[in-house]
């Protein structure tokens, strides 16, 4: 299709503000509460609140404003007449909307589209046989349905659900409820309610895969889920006969609403709320499952190796321990703290961890002394354990694993529990389904961690200063005349002392105090560290990469040029700005120096080097390889530019800047070019900066500049890891561009040419069209046209699907006579140079 001609198709789509309003037909609809939801009609996310309403006015359809996140709108379905106004259906929980998003019933059903005009989510439905949509309606029992010129449903959201169902509802093989991520996000979490081929059975899933783990808890057996419209939830048997299964001897209220739903802590409820009290009234759970204490213990088994269940309700690191209401109360242990102070379910991190560097080449702790045990009883982690020691008592257990760096926690089984044979486990990081329970468990636990004063990194200059304070003392024991002298000379030493430390203060001061928590190293230490500054990895526009050892741990060392001033002003860029990051897809910078004319970077060392060399090699990486490195690169764009305190673009996304750690997990580096906004601010103003080929057309065009020309960088970088070529290539003064070649193969059909020679690729076509789409959406000549990188994220993971891309490129531009060289062993595109 040419390129005007598909621009032309998607016009309607693109300004939502073409639609002729319709709010007073549907603020009609709202207040009378029976009509019928007509093609065509529409509902903006914004303050009006307008709905589609059920007949009695039980339940309504539209958008809610999400918890805590500012100017986000969630597509929903909730209990109108009482007070918290309970969702029970959402159609984007993990895309919320911006103001002005709007759904639509179309002549194919339900199109969720955003302000920019991608169509985010749709309702699937089907017209065979059907004739096309008639009209929708919101029903009293809490159903969304859409209609078809034939009278059948043709969807309905109870065939849909999330992680509530209502009476009148059913689930089978197909269905599944899937938990929200927390309290207040309507994100998918990691639990699942769905039937194996003969059981009602609860799972947690992995996050990145979703595949499930082996269930733990298996509620019933049977085939089909039943919630009737009297309250009850019954099971039909493999028999045929339906069995009640809660709730459990007691009769459901009539004058009150219903409702199951699969909690975010993996609990799932039956709840109920009267439908005429509502002066502080509030859901009442009937019947959960798992039961009180088995929230915890259930996700423990016996063969814990090859029965995997899942990190547990608490996350990796903390303890489960169920409360009165049969819900898990977690908490971390002592040398541990939460990771999100938000929601405690995600687990802990410890506060020290082993380093390389308390180790000797044998294994055992350097500076034991620095250590102590904290002990528990009545706990246990049953997994992580990588090394069990028997017959052993409670010294020999806690020993052997204070000398041991590897070790994090040892549990001891005491003799008389075992014939009279101590057992200890030594176990690692991460400690998954953790426990307690005075009454099954009789372990007890030692976790290692630094002694109170002790440092995660010891400080020479405090041990010195340790050392005069034992001198002073041996000398203030001595005579009034020699404690005089010595006290004037000590005077003296430390007058001299802090004079140059203020000098050097005050230098620092002038030049502009970086302040961090990074390390800081001497240039004679960094100098040490890489030989002389002898093995080169790499030059970059601001200084050269050196491979260096500190602490029997290699590095990387990038020493600025001096004397230019843009390099010093990388250079505080970049210490403030990656020190104050943390994140699994981010290079960690370890340390600096800032002394004298001197500046230098200390970075972890990726081992596997550059996606440039990764991609461009003699070797091509396999096609999972790619995938993972993509998303990879998706998740930490996503947090520079959303999630950090600070919001950050890195303006230089390219495969030179993204290294690869030793298992090829992608790790964006050189924040040098990033450009800090405040939150303020979504957009600067700025000097041209990146590298040709991966810059955004706005960069030209005095345009302010947004986190949109990363997400235009990366669409190129994905176009780069799919087809294993670079962006740009010359022949005789004209330049082949990916993109363009890229956008002529997908609207030709023809992208098996973006794949040649590449049979794991082109066994997995669907996944490449997919990619080639986002990676079209992400190139757009127009910014507010890309999606933002967490809306990238979730197009690449499967969770969103991808609409059909305009053309990129605002102008036309001919192909080359099929004649000539093809550069892309296919049909390319020619610009000039």
């Amino acid at each position: 299709m040419p390129c005007h001609a598909m621009i032309s198709s998607l016009a309607p789509f693109r300004n939502p503000l073409l639609i002729l309003p319709t709010s007073f037909f549907l603020l009609a609809a709202a207040q009378e509460g029976t009509r019928n939801v007509s093609v065509g009609d529409v509902l903006h996310a914004d303050d009006r609140n307008l709905t589609w309403q059920s007949p009695s006015g039980v339940f309504e359809f539209g958008f809610r404003r999400v918890p805590d996140q500012q100017g986000l709108f969630l597509l929903a379905i909730w209990f109108a007449n009482i007070p918290d106004k309970t969702i029970v259906w959402s159609a984007n929980g993990d895309n919320p909307v911006e103001v002005q998003s709007r759904v639509e019933l179309t002549s194919n059903g339900l199109v969720l589209t955003a302000r920019s005009g991608m169509e985010l989510w749709w309702s699937n439905s089907t017209q065979d046989g059907t004739g096309g949509v008639s009209h929708a309606a919101m029903l009293d029992t809490g159903n969304f349905v859409i209609k078809g010129r034939n009278s059948n449903n043709i969807w309905e959201s109870f065939q849909n659900p999330t992680d509530t169902i209502l009476p009148g509802q059913e689930l089978g093989l197909d269905s599944i409820l899937s938990s929200a991520i927390s309290r207040t996000s309507y994100k998918k979490g990691r639990f699942q309610l769905r039937f194996t081929s003969e059981y009602l059975v609860l799972n947690q899933i992995d996050v990145v895969t979703g595949k499930p783990f082996q269930f733990y808890l298996n509620i019933t057996d049977g085939s089909r889920l039943i919630f009737n419209k009297s309250g009850y939830i019954q099971i039909r048997k493999s028999s045929g006969s339906l069995v009640d299964i809660a709730p459990e001897n007691t009769v459901p209220k009539q004058d009150s609403y219903y409702r199951a739903t699969l909690g975010f802590d993996g609990v799932f409820t039956l709840y109920s709320h009267s439908k005429t009290s509502y002066r502080g009234a509030t859901w009442a759970s009937w019947w959960y499952r798992p039961n009180n204490p088995d929230i915890c213990s259930s996700f423990v088994r016996t063969d814990r190796r090859e029965d995997p269940r899942g990190s547990g309700p608490c996350g990796y690191n903390s303890i489960c321990q169920p409360n009165q209401d049969g819900r898990a109360t977690c908490r971390c242990p002592y040398g541990f703290s939460v990771l999100d102070a938000e929601n405690p379910l995600f687990g802990c991190r410890p506060n020290y961890q082993s380093k390389p560097e308390d180790c000797n080449g044998e294994g055992p702790t350097i500076g034991v002394d620095r250590f102590e045990f904290n002990t528990m009883q009545f706990a246990d982690w049953p997994l992580s354990d990588y090394e069990i020691l028997q017959p052993v008592n409670e010294t020999e257990c806690s020993i052997a694993c204070l000398i041991d760096c590897n070790c994090v926690v040892a549990i001891l089984e005491a003799p008389e529990l075992n014939n009279g044979t101590g057992r200890c486990w030594k176990k690692q990081l991460p400690l998954s389904n953790g426990w307690f329970n005075q009454e099954q468990i009789n372990r007890k636990v030692f976790i290692k961690v630094l002694k109170l004063g002790e440092s995660p990194n010891p400080n020479p200059s405090k041990k010195r200063q340790n050392q005069v304070i034992l001198i002073l003392s041996v000398l203030l024991g001595t005579s009034a005349f020699f404690n005089f002298f010595t006290l004037a000379v000590i005077s003296l030493f430390l007058f001299c002392f802090y004079q140059r430390k203020l000098k050097d203060l005050n230098r620092v001061n002038r030049k502009g105090k970086i302040e961090t928590n990074l390390h800081s190293f001497t240039y004679k230490e960094l100098e040490d560290a890489t030989n002389g500054f002898k093995e080169e990895l790499g030059k970059g526009s601001f200084g050269t990469v050196y491979k260096g050892e500190l602490s029997r741990n290699y590095v990387a060392v990038k020493k600025l040029d001096k004397v230019v001033q843009e390099g010093e002003k990388e250079f505080k860029t970049e210490v403030d700005v990656i020190g104050q990051t943390h994140h699994r897809n981010l290079v960690r910078l370890l340390g600096y120096c800032d002394e004298a004319e001197h500046r230098l970077l200390v970075y972890e060392l990726m081992q596997n080097g550059s996606l440039a060399s990764f991609l461009f090699g003699v070797l091509r990486p396999s096609w999972q390889q790619r995938l993972r490195i993509a998303s990879g690169i998706a998740r930490g764009l996503t947090y520079l530019h959303e999630e950090c305190s600070t919001q950050i673009i890195h303006c230089d996304i390219k495969p030179q800047n993204i290294l690869l750690d030793d298992s090829f997990i992608a790790k964006i580096s050189d924040f040098g070019l990033a450009k800090l906004l405040i939150n303020s601010k979504s957009h600067t103003l700025t000097g041209i900066r990146g590298t040709k080929g991966y810059v955004a057309p706005e960069w030209f065009k005095s345009t302010p500049v947004t986190v949109k020309v990363d997400v235009y960088s990366f669409g190129v970088v994905l176009l780069e890891i799919i087809c294993c070529r670079r962006c740009v290539r010359f022949e005789m003064e004209e330049a082949v561009m990916l993109t363009e070649w890229a956008y002529e193969c997908y609207s030709e059909g023809d992208l098996g040419k973006l794949v040649e020679n590449d049979e794991e690729a082109r066994k997995d076509m669907e996944r490449v069209e997919m990619l080639v789409k986002v990676a079209m959406w992400c190139v757009q000549d127009e910014p507010s046209q890309r999606p933002n990188m967490r809306t990238v994220t979730m197009m690449l993971e499967g969770v969103v699907l991808v609409p059909v891309p305009p053309c990129p490129f605002p102008f036309s531009f001919t192909r080359q006579d099929s004649s000539n060289k093809d550069i892309f062993d296919s049909s390319k595109f020619i610009r000039s140079r």
